[in-house]
């Protein structure tokens, strides 16, 4: 069995459509100076109305396969973390295995919002570790701007669309891979950020169409909180676990949704600011996608070399949060 998991290709998509904070002032009550001081997001990308969540996700898959010099059909599973899917089923991840011809893939979507990416690591690193897989293609890809109320100031100016894609492989490296993790819930605060509509408690009609229940709903206030407890304690969590001290990480790549979050997480962990990836000024929160995208961008910067200590950190819808130590 491998003692480790190696990622060996990556690759991102962000659709072409940016939409400025100009572009938000003259949609609903807002200005540059409130949504820059309270967010730290400048613009955001969005998808096209023909554009599903696994057209994202095709087209970060296949810069990371071409990346990784991998067949399609040399892949044993894909996964999806995704909380906008194209449909209830078949899974974006069926719909993703077919464009790409990958015919001996098993293929599921995982559901943990913002901390999916993340959970999709773990799941991988396991499966990988057991022997059960070889080769698995993660993959984030999300479309928030089909389920974002655009008339909710308080919400709507977060938002963005991306993808991003890695393979990941077996190593027999011990010096790789995934060092420590920590993954967990807090469904009794789930209300905080939920998409009511649509589902079997309240199936689509005519009342919550007027009632707007098919859109993201969230509390701003009370999320913040929670959010940066959940970063932090996570965080300190995997260091203790893997026995590292803060000034050991080479590069903090945090959930992307909010610069103050980020900028406050990274404070309480004793983690400067130079060693801090932040993007959510160019694309916004885009869930699942917003880590793995940064972890592209990274490589693509020259911000991560083989060896680095890598500290990746989520929270997210559910409640659900997480935290992995990646040696690169």
């Amino acid at each position: 069995m491998a003692k480790n998991i190696k990622i060996i290709g990556i690759g991102s998509y962000l659709p072409e459509k940016v939409l400025t904070n100009a572009d938000m002032e003259k949609m609903v009550d807002t200005t540059d100076e409130w949504i820059t001081e309270r967010t730290g997001i400048k613009e955001r990308r969005i998808a096209r109305k023909d554009q599903a969540s696994s057209d994202l996700g095709l087209e970060a898959a296949k810069k990371a396969l071409k990346n990784a010099s991998l067949d399609p059909k040399e892949l044993d599973l894909i996964l999806v973390a995704t909380i906008t899917p194209d449909m209830f089923f078949p899974s974006t991840a069926c719909t993703i295995q077919d464009k790409l011809g990958a015919s001996n893939a098993a293929a599921l979507d995982i559901s943990a919002a913002c901390s999916g990416f993340l959970y999709g690591l773990v799941l991988c690193d396991s499966l990988i570790r057991q022997g059960q897989y070889k080769n698995i293609l993660l993959i984030a890809s999300e479309t928030l701007s089909k389920i974002t109320d655009w008339e909710d100031r308080s919400s709507c100016v977060l938002l963005g669309d991306g993808a991003a894609a890695l393979v990941i492989t077996a190593s027999d490296s011990e010096k790789e891979g995934i060092l420590a993790s920590s993954l967990g819930a807090i469904g009794s605060a789930g209300k905080l950020l939920y998409l009511p509509g649509g589902g079997s408690r309240n199936p689509a009609t005519e009342e919550t169409v007027k009632n707007r229940m098919h859109y993201l709903k969230m509390q701003g206030n009370e999320l913040f909180k929670i959010a940066v407890k959940s970063l932090v304690d996570s965080a300190k969590d995997v260091m203790k676990k893997a026995k590292v001290k803060p000034e050991d990480i080479d590069l903090f790549i945090p959930h992307q949704a909010n610069l103050r979050i980020i900028n406050a997480t990274a404070t309480r962990i004793g983690i400067p600011s130079e060693k801090v990836f932040v993007n959510v000024n160019k694309y916004g929160n885009t869930s699942a996608a917003t880590i793995p995208v940064a972890l592209d961008e990274a490589l693509q910067a020259g911000r991560i070399k083989k060896g680095d200590l890598i500290l990746l950190d989520a929270f997210g819808g559910g409640l659900t949060w997480g935290a992995i130590l990646l040696r690169w």
